[in-house]
């Protein structure tokens, strides 16, 4: 079942204190509290976009007011236009999205119309799913070194998150929540939330602005995102109070998103920083 955002009017605005939604900018998060919408128009004016390949601006534009017939991301690779639809919290998301990692959006945008072009709009390849994945569901994790794969490989959920929660205190890992869907399901709080993580291990912290463009590099490069199966699963949940449960003896075994590894699985290695 398709799932379907909660309406804003109704929303219990105690939601935006889960700790999904520090991860956005602090005035992104603040247009989620306000009680009004922001209008398409309106992110505009916050966005100091980029130009796309062809000198263009990158610009949101009102879904309900595009009468072209011309594909999502062909719109977007063509013209850097965003159809955006007006008072919908996904495509808000996916506005703050394109506002902090502008760089990897494009990335994933041309890799997908390099896609269209080769199998046409009717037909979908492996690439376009992982690409669609990242997107939608997305996350980055910066490992300082190789010591939690073997745990995270294995999905030892209890093992792993116990090591992932000690190095996050500690500032040797950093994680950046890329999926604007995953931000939407977290206005639903008994949603277990998982993400599709890329990984990169290096023993220096990065900025946002860097770890942007030297993932956009690895995608337009074909270097990771070739299949959905590469992305590795991580279940937000198992972060430090990031669900109600956390904590709770039978935790891992009773929250469902906590899924064994099939016996086939193989994850490819992480991507090695530079």
């Amino acid at each position: 079942m398709r799932f379907t955002a909660p309406e804003r009017s109704g929303l219990d605005a105690g939601v935006f204190r889960h700790p999904v939604f520090e991860t956005l900018q602090s005035s992104h998060l603040a247009l989620c509290r306000q009680p009004d919408w922001t209008e398409v128009a309106d992110l505009n004016t916050l966005w100091h976009a980029p130009d796309n390949r062809f000198g263009k601006p990158y610009r949101f534009t009102a879904q309900e007011d595009l009468a072209d017939g011309l594909h999502y991301e062909r719109r977007i690779f063509d013209q850097g236009l965003i159809a955006t639809r007006s008072r919908n919290w996904h495509d808000l998301f996916n506005a703050f999205i394109w506002m902090r990692y502008p760089r990897i959006k494009e990335a994933l945008n041309v890799r997908q119309c390099q896609d269209i072009a080769e199998v046409g709009d009717k037909q979908r390849t492996r690439s376009q799913c992982a690409l669609t994945h990242f997107d939608e569901a997305g996350a980055v994790v910066r490992l300082s070194d190789d010591s939690l794969l073997a745990a995270w490989d294995a999905h030892d959920w209890p093992l792993f998150f116990a090591g992932l929660n000690r190095a996050l205190a500690a500032g040797q890992v950093q994680l950046w929540l890329f999926g604007h869907s995953t931000y939407e399901h977290a206005l639903n709080p008994d949603i277990a939330l998982v993400a599709k993580a890329l990984v990169l291990v290096g023993d220096e912290a990065i900025t946002d602005t860097r770890m942007d463009a030297w993932v956009a590099e690895r995608i337009a490069a074909r270097g990771c995102c070739a299949d959905p199966q590469e992305l590795r699963p991580i279940p937000l949940s198992g972060l430090a109070h990031w669900h109600a449960g956390y904590g709770q003896a039978d935790f891992y075994r009773s929250v469902p998103c906590f899924r064994p590894k099939r016996p086939d699985k193989v994850y490819p290695p992480p991507l090695r920083l530079k």
